[in-house]
């Protein structure tokens, strides 16, 4: 197994200040003399995917390794890295300060690819106040939160990803619908006629094939998935091989959910696409599944980052998350509401209701 120490910061050569990742190219960019430096060995990559049996077969413990400063939030329990030359933070996932005594180094498995960043703070923030402006009865706290630039931070989520052919046999029912004249006494007592519709049922079998590229899945549980999902597509054919230098002025999350576990979670998706596949075979108006069974041939995975402006926002004692994908803008999150306003808009509808009454009569 090898180790290597994660250097989340980089030093300018011209001047010797802090250089960070700059969102949108290959470059690094000095904080203080905006002198740009290319990243070693960016631009086209081959993609490699791992042979999922022989990886669990020789056991993960033996994949490289990186060393990584983190720290654990007391408030939610999160857990990310941080730069452990400062004294003190807020969690990007709930919004608490806390103090950096508690920080740690340790071991993590080293992702092989990253998806850099593609939009900067700047436009992360234009497309958080126009996803804000669209929130009917939003607290006005809300509305001023994201004034403040610092209100974002960039953060690396760990996902894998799964490859896969598949063979299913099936069997089930294939419904062809019918429609024929039907008499009838309505409440009047007259008689009527109508259309109706049944189905009639007949047992179908076969096999159907598939092929999975990048079925995605959550490294982490900090984060609620159904949102992280929302924030799909993701364009992971332009990930890059993994180099600490596109993480300098980042964050990032290590991975909570380990291969095995993540592997049934990606068969869960394949199985809702092979559903789909099943029923288009059956074929018919309305289609039934009574058993199936799949074979997964030849699996192959990748551990990869990938990129979220990520803010927090606390209003009346819980915590509402925003995150924003930051290769497409997309913006994702919970929202609170102003029960001030919602009354208030309640109470003019009302009286424009009264009055209208009053007008008309």
């Amino acid at each position: 197994m090898e180790t290597t120490v994660l250097k989340n910061e980089m030093s300018c050569k011209a001047c010797g200040a802090l250089q960070t990742f700059k969102p949108g190219t290959l470059k690094l960019i000095c904080q203080y003399c905006k002198a740009e430096t290319d990243i070693a060995q960016a631009g086209h990559v081959e993609i490699i995917e791992n042979n999922l049996e022989e990886f669990l077969a020789k056991h993960v413990e033996e994949s490289e390794k990186i060393v990584v400063t983190t720290i654990q939030c007391e408030a939610c329990g999160a857990t990310s890295t941080v730069n452990p030359k400062i004294a003190a933070d807020r969690c990007p996932f709930c919004a608490t300060t806390f103090v950096l005594k508690n920080g740690s180094s340790s071991s993590v498995y080293k992702p092989q690819y990253v998806l850099p960043f593609g939009i900067d703070n700047k436009k992360a923030l234009e497309n958080f106040r126009g996803w804000l402006k669209s929130l009917w009865f939003a607290p006005n706290e809300l509305k001023h939160y994201v004034d403040r630039a610092d209100r974002l931070s960039g953060m690396y989520l760990p996902f894998w990803t799964f490859d896969a052919q598949t063979e299913t046999s099936y069997s089930g029912e294939r419904g062809t619908d019918h429609t024929r004249s039907e008499n009838y006494t309505d409440s009047n007592g007259r008689s009527q006629s109508r259309s109706v519709t049944y189905t009639t049922w007949q047992d179908v079998s076969g096999n159907v094939s598939d092929t999975f590229d990048d079925i995605l899945i959550e490294a982490s549980n900090t984060l609620p998935k159904q949102k992280l999902r929302a924030l799909e597509p993701w364009d992971l054919k332009n990930v890059v091989t993994y180099s600490d230098q596109y993480l300098s002025g980042f964050r990032s999350e290590n991975y909570q959910v380990d291969l095995p576990a993540a592997y049934v979670e990606g068969k869960g998706r394949m199985k809702d696409a092979i559903v789909s596949t099943i029923h288009r075979d059956i074929g018919g108006d309305r289609q039934r599944i009574h058993s199936m069974s799949t074979d997964y041939h030849k699996p192959t995975f990748k551990y990869i980052l990938l990129p979220v402006w990520i803010s927090a926002f606390q209003y009346q004692k819980k915590i509402y998350q925003f995150i924003i994908n930051a290769r497409t803008g997309e913006v994702q999150g919970s929202r609170p509401y102003s029960v001030t306003k919602i009354v208030l808009a309640a109470i003019a509808g009302i009286v424009i209701a009264i009055t209208l009454w009053a007008i008309s009569n």
